[in-house]
């Protein structure tokens, strides 16, 4: 029997700091840096990278780090954090973080709608909260999650493979392949033909055992659906994501009915309300909560319950630094329902590379596997967060 006033934790005793783990302070940091000869796709072609990292200090000094997207509007995300949120949620404790999310949602999603700022802003806060009650028990994020440290398979994506001839994008693909991909995402939403070509030149470079999946970010219409249905299936295409934008529910349920290429979206869903309704329509089978926009590590469990009672699979969108990309395989490690992880083969993503150390290493085998280190067990480098303020300005050129 533990001691009053004890926590036993894997065959040692720690003192039960209650106090402790209130929060004493939270900030987020809005950074940037500039992009040369990035990826085209749909919006334009990237100019610069943006981020917000949010840090959270309990009165005992445990901090833990999170990401909320940035919504392409970083210093709005990370001002709505250092205000409003973060005036909410001090005192209360670190590790109530079912607590913290109701907080924030009776505060402010609750009375002004459900909002994606909110949504955002809180997927940063509470990501933190998750990293430091692992660090404070000494386990891994997949373990505290019920889950453990286990393979993930992978696809490469992030901000890559985008709009292209069909050559120079096979040429992309190649290095991706060979280091271990199983699966690769490409970008569509140009024209249908051009997109079909691009698909079919891949499938032709690399066989019949890639799995390729086409994201069109939102930019066909459903005539472009229509004209593209036929080619996909021919070419197997695994799933068609965000053909239209996240609230064009009738869209959605037109399109299902032109083919059986399944339909994937859920990055720019946010919460689980706005996920029952995605899935009690039944015409989106592929579900991409992210991390950092849906509401947390929390609110993405609840979505992947939802999903699990339905048969559907969670294949997470991944946002732009480390932080949650390691966050999301350890979520993928400890779910029943988990799919493939995006990996980001977009070439110098410093967020990925140099904000935190190695958020993961790729196997041969296209598999990943969650950090063993405390919580999300990943390093931040807070000369990094210095060295890279916001810049102001779009992130992409029309």
């Amino acid at each position: 029997m533990n001691r009053p006033g004890t926590i036993k934790t894997s065959g040692h005793t720690q003192p039960n700091a209650v106090n402790g783990m209130a929060i004493a302070d939270v900030r987020a940091f809005a950074l940037s840096f500039p992009v040369t000869g990035g990826a085209r796709l749909g919006i334009g072609r990237a100019v610069k990278r943006d981020a917000v990292v949010v840090k959270v200090t309990t009165a005992d000094g445990l901090v833990g780090w999170g990401e909320s997207h940035h919504g392409r509007a970083a210093n709005v995300t990370a001002a709505l954090v250092n205000s409003a949120l973060r005036d909410n949620i001090r005192g209360l404790l670190a590790d109530d973080v079912v607590g913290v999310w109701s907080r924030i949602y009776r505060m402010q999603l609750k009375s002004h709608g459900l909002g994606a700022a909110t949504a955002m802003a809180m997927s940063g806060i509470d990501m933190a909260l998750w990293d430091i009650r692992g660090k404070a028990i000494g386990w891994p994020l997949c373990r505290l999650l019920g889950g453990s440290v286990k393979p993930v398979k992978a696809y490469a994506g992030g901000v890559s493979l985008g709009w292209q001839e069909p050559a120079s994008l096979v040429e992309e693909a190649r290095p991706l392949v060979e280091a271990g991909y199983k699966a690769v995402k490409l970008r569509a939403g140009d024209t249908p033909a051009r997109d079909i070509a691009r698909v079919r030149a891949v499938r032709e470079a690399f066989g019949d055992e890639l799995v390729i999946l086409v994201d069109a970010n939102t930019e066909y219409s459903i005539d472009d659906v229509r004209a593209v249905m036929p080619a996909f299936e021919d070419l197997r295409v695994g799933w068609l994501e965000e053909p239209f934008p996240a609230h064009d529910y009738c869209s959605y349920g037109e399109a299902r009915r032109l083919g059986c290429v399944p339909l994937a979206a859920g990055e720019n869903h946010f919460t689980r309300f706005e996920f029952t309704r995605l899935i009690d329509d039944g015409h989106v089978t592929i579900l991409q909560p992210d991390l950092s926009k849906a509401g947390g590590i929390t609110e993405v469990l609840r979505i992947a319950a939802l999903g699990s009672a339905w048969k559907l699979p969670i294949h997470p969108h991944s946002s732009m630094t480390g932080l949650n990309m390691a966050a999301t395989i350890h979520l993928l490690a400890a779910i029943d329902n988990a799919g493939y992880f995006e990996g980001d083969a977009s070439p110098g993503n410093l967020f990925r590379d140099t904000l935190v150390d190695r958020p993961y290493e790729l196997a041969s085998d296209g598999t990943v596997r969650p950090n063993e280190g405390p919580g999300i067990g990943v390093e931040v480098d807070e000369g990094f967060i210095t060295a890279h303020p916001f810049i102001e300005g779009p992130n992409y050129a029309v």
